[in-house]
């Protein structure tokens, strides 16, 4: 069993890197990102670990005119308690020509430490880390490209 699984994703959007970056910088402040990635996480890891209510953690987008990253990190609840880290990761925008912008994510996952992790299967832990990934970038790529569809739920009175 290897101790992590490298992991990533990517997509082009139909939105210029500008306008894409405006966007991201946003996402991040609201709390976006956070909920985004709690959910991929709890999408991906739910039967992989225990966890006590995912923990992601994010730092503030940071680039230059060519390209934009946030880091990423998942935690999790072992089995013994103890946190570990479960996705280590940058989310990248970079130009992709003048009215496309792509969307990668690049990190590594690490499965729960001790017995617990030892006897998953790492073809089942590879499916389970990229449902996750897949399921975040996609998020973020939606509220990316289509804003207004992602001011949250619908208030019904």
């Amino acid at each position: 069993m290897t101790d992590h699984i490298v992991v990533g994703d990517r997509v082009q959007l139909e939105a210029g890197f500008r306008a894409a970056r405006t966007r991201l910088e946003i996402l991040a402040g609201d709390e976006m990102l956070l909920r985004a990635s709690e959910a991929a996480y709890g999408t991906g890891t739910t039967h992989l670990v225990a966890a006590a209510g995912p923990a992601a953690s994010l730092v503030r987008p940071a680039g230059t005119d060519g390209c934009v990253h946030v880091s990423l990190r998942w935690e999790a609840i072992a089995a013994d308690g103890k946190l570990f880290t479960a996705l280590e990761a940058d989310l990248m925008l970079f130009p992709a020509g003048d009215q496309n912008t792509t969307l990668a994510l690049a990190g590594g996952y690490r499965p729960q430490p001790g017995p617990a992790g030892a006897g998953l299967d790492e073809a089942i832990l590879r499916r389970c880390a990229t449902v996750a990934i897949r399921s975040f970038v996609a998020q973020v790529a939606c509220a990316l490209v289509h804003p207004a569809g992602t001011a949250g739920p619908a208030i019904v009175p």
